[in-house]
């Protein structure tokens, strides 16, 4: 088995454990934001909580009772919920490293954004995602954030400064992917060093015989509840590297931006209409405008013409160098880029499939790796074999690749 094949199926495996861990703490999080939502708290209840629920759920009946502070008594068998997403951020981050670092040339550094070194992308990347984290602490902690409708205006300015700051650095694509990251990171961090710290000490007062201080669950509780609100606008930019028109969009940051928008109004039905509040059927009106402005702005500037193309790398000259380039070349032309072209002639395509363009030697150099998984090793590629590829091409596209790798 070939490096390219076995990092595809390592890539794979993490990505797989990723979508895993982030549906375990989503799905979570979503619950328990609902819950506490939904409690009676009218109810004189003799456990002396907070509220109560009775929920039905696979053939049996749930009774659910919510402790303000803590119960009289700490129960042996209490269950944490922090590891879904520690493994989320942890698995999120390998990715980052599989796809983003590994791949800079690629997917990382766009020359025509900004000419880096990969050292230098990859630096600015880790960099970036710890400076969310201590910005959106200070300010949290700080006096600014005391009321809360003024810190959520103040974090979303943080976060369409960092969309735009972030497609002045990286390719679009991997503009997107880190301020999904460094929303991620944020929230991650949530968890790590202010709700489970915070519970850890209500805890340990309980079992001292301390009354704990309900200044702890309340500070749990915002910062949970931001959670809350971006969560739904990180699985967005996390799908946005399959769709070109959000990623390679000149307005990507913008569209970015609407999406956190998009998240409080989706959020703000759900929380609500959980709450016994009402239907706020407005806010379905909200986000449905806000969609077909995002879909208006991905479409601004998609007739304007192509891009100077740049240098190749050293990587990508070793792939145009390569034996049997040549024929490659005119097989990807023949059978590939029809559709994965600056302007695309197949009907019913308007631009290249995510993002992949084709239509030049630096282009398929570029995409070597790609188009040897794609369509030499498999057959994923073209769809339905549509362009009638042939096997004897098929297996010039390997021997290609593997010369100019030397598997």
């Amino acid at each position: 088995m070939d490096w390219a094949i076995l990092l595809s199926w390592v890539e794979f495996a993490v990505r797989w454990t990723h979508v895993i861990t982030a549906i375990a703490w989503i799905g979570s999080s979503f619950y328990f934001i609902a819950l506490d939502l939904g409690l009676h708290r009218d109810r004189n209840l003799a456990s002396g909580a907070d509220g109560e629920e009775w929920q039905v759920h696979g053939g049996g009946f749930y009774h659910v009772q919510k402790y303000l502070v803590a119960p009289d008594a700490m129960p042996d068998d209490l269950i944490w919920f922090k590891w879904e997403s520690y493994s989320t951020w942890l698995s999120g981050f390998a990715m980052l490293i599989l796809v983003y670092y590994l791949g800079a040339d690629l997917y990382l550094v766009d020359p025509a954004v900004l000419d880096l070194k990969v050292w230098q992308a990859v630096l600015i990347s880790l960099a970036s995602l710890g400076f969310g984290w201590i910005a959106y602490d200070l300010i949290c902690k700080s006096r600014f954030g005391q009321a809360d409708t003024r810190l959520m205006l103040g974090l979303y300015v943080i976060l369409v400064a960092m969309a735009w700051g972030y497609t002045q650095v990286f390719s679009g694509r991997a503009a997107l992917i880190h301020l999904g990251a460094f929303t991620a990171s944020i929230m991650t961090a949530n968890v790590l060093f202010v709700i489970m710290p915070n519970q850890r000490i209500v805890v340990a007062d309980l079992k001292a015989g301390r009354k704990p201080d309900p200044k702890y669950g309340k500070i749990a509780k915002q910062r949970s509840t931001h959670n809350n609100y971006l969560t739904l606008p990180v699985i967005f930019l996390m799908l946005s590297t399959h769709f070109p028109l959000a990623f390679a969009s000149q307005y990507n940051w913008l569209i970015a931006s609407l999406v956190f928008l998009m998240g409080v109004t989706i959020r703000h039905w759900f929380n609500t209409h959980h709450a016994r509040k009402g239907n706020p059927h407005w806010t379905w009106a909200a986000t449905a405008i806000l969609f077909i402005i995002i879909a208006w702005l991905s479409s601004i500037g998609i007739d304007e013409p192509a891009e100077e193309e740049t240098a190749m790398t050293p990587a990508e000259q070793r792939f145009a160098s390569a034996e049997g380039f040549s024929e490659v070349h005119d097989i990807v032309l023949g059978r590939c880029s029809m559709c994965h072209a600056a302007e695309p002639f197949w009907d019913g395509i308007l631009w290249a499939p995510k993002g992949v363009r084709l239509d030049t030697e630096a282009d398929i150099a570029r995409q070597a790796r790609l188009i040897y998984l794609q369509a030499g090793v498999t057959h994923a590629m073209p769809p339905a074999n549509v362009s009638y590829i042939e096997p004897e091409e098929r297996a010039k596209i390997r021997a290609w690749y593997r010369a100019a790798t030397g598997s």
